[in-house]
């Protein structure tokens, strides 16, 4: 047994002390006081929260593992109180049918230390060609997606909406036209395009890391118009970072920063719910690839480990969002849009628990990054709200 003392809880929107006793992988007491001959762990200061949910990481394996592994990003999801993640299908072999998949689902069995839902692609290769054998897999994921790639071909893109409505897949949309590629117009031309098949063929439809006042407009006049299943992800970067504030290529991602405007826009679309959750897109890479000239390195910053400091801090602590509304878009909002097995912070529920210091600021720095990637433009900030514990399953898997 566990015995978590001291912390509070989120009740009403306000922070109320309750201790929290675990037996096994479950919780099974929550109240003012438990007095237990077990495994304590002081919270004292802490927020005591549902572990957050991400729908949107990179861990590079199989195929790319030089810049990640299913171990060391779930290592870095753990770190940043990140109990559950899905994984994008830009792999190798890439999990477009049965026999891919399970080449990733094996070593998320092997080696993953949070939940981990891996998506399977849209199309064979992600090459919006030839449809992925959704037939194959639809039993086995939660969503399917290219992304990394904007699916042009409209047919295909099509057929492809008649699966998932048929299996009760959501997809994942990197919505991006092959015009105007990573230019603002590149991202919303592609979504006013994607929602109208979307309204058409009637299937859930979530694009995903959200960056201009275009596409926030258009995906919340769709959903005033009835079209809830179409829903969308915000970025930290995209809230808390402008195309001024550009260094070197820690700063690079794709959608690139956008102009402070947009950054405005993004921020609107949080806090009047046009945005339905906070996503990392983690996206490691080497440090000789990130090294180079800007325009030669790849798109892809880290976010796993600072998604819920950078949120708590700038947006809790500072009064623009509600605590609740804090654990919608971190946890509760992709659970149900996702359709994933339910969390809670709550008797009989999976102890997936994160533990907030929300009383004193730490500054991020590159030595304690766990990721194998070190490509985070948010090195050297302080932030409030760094996990001191994370919990999976009633397991602790990381302790600062």
């Amino acid at each position: 047994m566990i015995l978590i003392k001291n912390g509070s809880i989120v009740v009403d929107d306000k922070l109320v002390k309750k201790d929290i006793l675990i037996s096994g992988e479950n919780i099974i007491e929550i109240r003012d006081n438990i007095e237990r001959d077990c495994e304590i762990i002081d919270a004292k200061g802490c927020l005591v929260m549902p572990g957050a949910v991400d729908v949107h990481v990179h861990f590079r394996e199989p195929g790319f593992t030089e810049k990640e592994t299913i171990k060391t990003g779930t290592m870095a999801a753990a770190k940043g109180g990140v109990t559950t993640v899905m994984p994008m299908p830009n792999l190798n072999p890439c999990p477009d049918c049965y026999e891919n998949l399970l080449v990733e689902m094996d070593i998320i069995k092997r080696d993953a230390i949070v939940n981990c839902y891996p998506y399977g692609a849209v199309s064979v290769g992600e090459n919006a060609i030839e449809r992925a054998k959704i037939e194959e897999i639809h039993d086995l994921v939660y969503a399917i997606s290219d992304d990394g790639k904007g699916v042009n071909n409209t047919s295909l893109l099509e057929d492809v909406m008649r699966l998932a409505k048929k299996y009760d897949l959501i997809i994942a949309s990197h919505a991006e036209d092959t015009v105007d590629g990573y230019l603002p117009q590149g991202e919303y031309v592609a979504v006013r395009r994607e929602i109208e098949l979307a309204k058409k063929i009637g299937c859930r439809y979530h694009f995903c890391h959200m960056s201009t006042k275009e596409s926030f407009e258009a995906i919340r006049k769709a959903r005033s118009e009835g079209y809830t299943n179409i829903t969308c992800e915000i970025t930290p970067h995209h809230l808390v970072l402008n195309e001024e504030m550009i260094k070197n290529g820690n700063f690079k991602m794709n959608p690139p920063l956008r102009s402070e405007e947009n950054r405005k826009a993004t921020i609107e679309a949080l806090i009047d719910g046009t945005a339905q959750m906070i996503a990392s897109d983690h996206a490691p890479h080497t440090e000789e690839e990130k090294n180079r000239e800007y325009n030669k390195c790849p798109n892809g910053i880290l976010g796993l480990e600072t998604m819920v400091p950078i949120i708590y801090t700038e947006f809790v602590k500072s009064g623009i969002i509600t605590l609740s509304r804090f654990l919608d878009l971190m946890v509760y909002n992709p659970i149900s849009v996702f359709r994933l097995p339910k969390r809670d912070l709550k008797e009989g529920y999976p102890a997936d628990i994160a533990i907030l210091d929300i009383e004193n600021p730490h500054t991020y720095t590159k030595e304690e990054i766990v990721s194998k990637g070190k490509n985070s433009p948010f090195i050297g900030n302080t932030y409030y709200g760094f996990p001191k514990y994370t919990l999976v399953n009633g397991k602790v898997v990381y302790k600062s």
